[in-house]
């Protein structure tokens, strides 16, 4: 199993996350297996933008790492995004975050992903579909997601919004 981060904050931040997903289930040799509710957030790195909707989808895919991160850039393509600076506001963004128990460090590719242990918006949608996800050399997803207690992340109502 890989699993995906998904987020965006410009031109209707959940109809591109919901685009994403039916994409990413049209990838060759993969099927979204799971993916959790819709999570609103604050921005981290630069405050001066607007909040932030994410997700987490499990895909169940024969892709080796590296040509599913390609397929992940070229759906973030197709939807707009550009890279302007560190942490700018985005159109989508789709982060490997892990890949079986695989530990990955090659040019362009690290997993599990770099900051994942570290952010409640990534922590509690992966929660959310898979209750006793690790990620390898940082323990337990859950015990992981109680150390972000202070980053407020509101899961959203899909009847209100």
């Amino acid at each position: 199993m890989a699993y995906v981060g998904l987020g965006a904050n410009l031109d209707d931040p959940r109809r591109q996350l919901e685009q994403a997903l039916r994409e990413l289930d049209k990838l060759p040799d993969t099927r979204v297996h799971a993916r959790s509710s819709l999570y609103r957030s604050a921005p981290v790195g630069y405050a001066g933008q607007p909040d932030f909707v994410n997700a987490v989808a499990e895909l169940e895919t024969r892709l080796p790492a590296k040509r599913l991160l390609a397929e992940l850039q070229a759906i973030e393509g197709r939807h707009g995004r550009s890279r302007t600076f560190a942490n700018a506001p985005r159109t989508l963004d789709l982060d490997l975050l892990l890949f079986g128990d695989e530990r990955i460090a090659v040019a362009g590719l690290t997993v599990p992903h770099p900051r994942m242990h570290e952010r409640a918006f990534v922590l509690m949608p992966l929660v959310e579909i898979a209750p006793e996800a690790a990620i390898p050399g940082r323990g337990k997803a859950s015990d992981l997601l109680e150390r972000c207690g202070s980053q407020a992340v509101q899961k959203i109502d899909a009847s209100h919004e």
